[in-house]
C-alpha cells in the first residue's frame, strides 16, 4: 500500500518559505499545514510572519492562529492535530504542505517520533520548571538537560526554553533521552512519502539583510503594539518566549532603548536562522533551493515544481 504523500517547505526565518508553499499549493492541489510553533497563536500575526489574510483565502490553511497566547501547547498535542489534519487533507485527494522553521514539529512529524507516549502529562512540574528558570536562568536548566541528554543540550541555545523543558519531560517520564527516543525514530522509515524543499543563500549576508530588513518593517506594521498587547495578558507559557516579543519586553519594562531592543532582536533572529539552518543540513533528505541563484522568483518556482514532480509524490 502506497504511503501518504507529504511535502514540506521549510527554510530559515525570513527566507520567502510561506511565499513559495502557498504557490506550491496552488500549483499541486495542496492544503498548507503550519510547523512553525509560534504562529499556532492568536495576536502574534506580526511578530511571527503568520500566513496574510489574502495567502490563506488563496489555498486551506490549517492550525494557524488558533490558541491564545496563555493557552500552554506541547509537541504531543500539536503532533496529535497535525496526524489528523494529514489524515483528513489526504482522504479529500489533496496534497498535504508543511510550512514551517520548526524543526522539532516538521522531524516528529515526517519521522513519526511519539512523544505522546513518553512525555509527561504533569502540568505541575511544566510550572515548577518554568519557574525554576524564571528564578535560577534559563542557563540552569540547560544545566539539567546537559546532564541527561548531554548530546541534545549541545545543540540547543539555553533560551530555547521550550525544547528544554520538553526534554527534561521525556527523560524524567521515560528514563530515555530525547535523542535517543529521536535515533529510535530514525531507524524507523517515515509513515509518508516525502519531498522535502528548503529555502535558503548562497551567500549568508543576503540572508541577515533580508531579516534585518523585515524587522523593520515589522516595526512599521505595528509589532511594538503587538507586544504591549501580548506582554499585558501576563502569560508564562511558550508564546512569551518568541522572537520578536520578548526583545521588545526590555523596552516597554525601561531595560533598554527602543533602538537597543531592535538592534537585540534583529541579532537574535540572525541568531536564530543560523540554528535553523544548522538543523536543517543535519537531514540528507532536504533538496536546497538557493534564492540567488536564480535570476527571479519564477525560475524559482519552476524548479520546486520540477524537484517536486521528480520526488514522485505527484504526478
Amino acid at each position: 500500500m502506497a504511503k501518504p504523500a507529504l511535502l514540506v517547505v521549510s527554510g530559515p526565518t525570513a527566507s520567502g518559505k510561506t511565499r513559495l508553499a502557498v504557490d506550491l499549493a496552488k500549483k499541486l492541489g495542496g492544503e498548507i499545514i503550519c510547523t512553525d510553533s509560534m504562529q499556532v497563536y492568536k495576536g502574534m500575526e506580526i511578530g511571527t510572519a503568520a500566513p496574510t489574510l489574502e495567502e490563506q483565502q488563496e489555498v486551506p490553511h490549517h492550525l494557524f492562529g488558533f490558541l491564545e497566547p496563555e493557552q500552554s501547547f506541547s509537541v504531543a498535542s500539536y503532533l496529535e492535530l497535525a496526524r489528523a489534519v494529514i489524515e483528513d487533507i489526504t482522504a479529500r485527494g489533496a496534497l498535504p504542505v508543511l510550512c514551517g522553521g520548526t524543526g522539532l514539529y516538521i522531524s516528529c512529524l515526517i519521522d513519526n517520533i511519539r512523544f505522546d507516549l513518553v512525555a509527561s502529562q504533569n502540568p505541575g512540574r511544566r510550572d515548577e520548571l518554568r519557574r525554576m528558570a524564571g528564578e535560577k536562568g534559563p542557563e540552569y536548566l540547560w544545566g539539567m538537560l546537559k546532564d541527561v541528554d548531554p548530546q541534545l543540550a549541545e545543540k540547543l541555545h539555553p533560551n530555547n526554553l521550550g525544547r528544554i523543558i520538553r526534554a527534561i519531560e521525556v527523560y524524567e517520564a521515560s528514563g530515555v533521552p530525547m535523542s535517543e527516543w529521536q535515533r529510535r525514530a530514525a531507524a524507523h522509515q517515515s509513515p509518508y512519502d516525502v519531498c522535502f524543499l528548503a529555502l535558503s543563500y548562497a551567500q549568508r549576508s543576503l540572508l541577515y539583510d533580508r531579516i534585518d530588513r523585515r524587522v523593520e518593517v515589522m516595526l512599521e506594521q505595528g509589532l511594538l503594539d503587538e507586544a504591549k498587547a501580548l506582554r499585558g495578558k501576563n502569560c508564562a507559557g511558550t508564546a512569551m518566549q518568541a522572537i520578536g516579543y520578548k526583545e521588545l519586553f526590555a523596552h516597554l519594562d525601561g531595560q533598554q532603548t527602543l533602538a537597543e531592543a531592535v538592534e537585540t532582536l534583529k541579532r537574535q533572529t540572525r541568531r536564530y536562522a543560523k540554528r535553523q539552518l544548522t538543523w536543517l543540513r543535519r537531514d540528507e533528505r532536504v533538496h536546497w533551493l538557493e534564492l540567488d541563484t536564480f535570476e527571479s522568483y519564477e525560475d524559482l518556482l519552476v524548479q520546486a515544481l520540477e524537484r517536486v514532480r521528480q520526488s514522485g509524490i505527484y504526478n
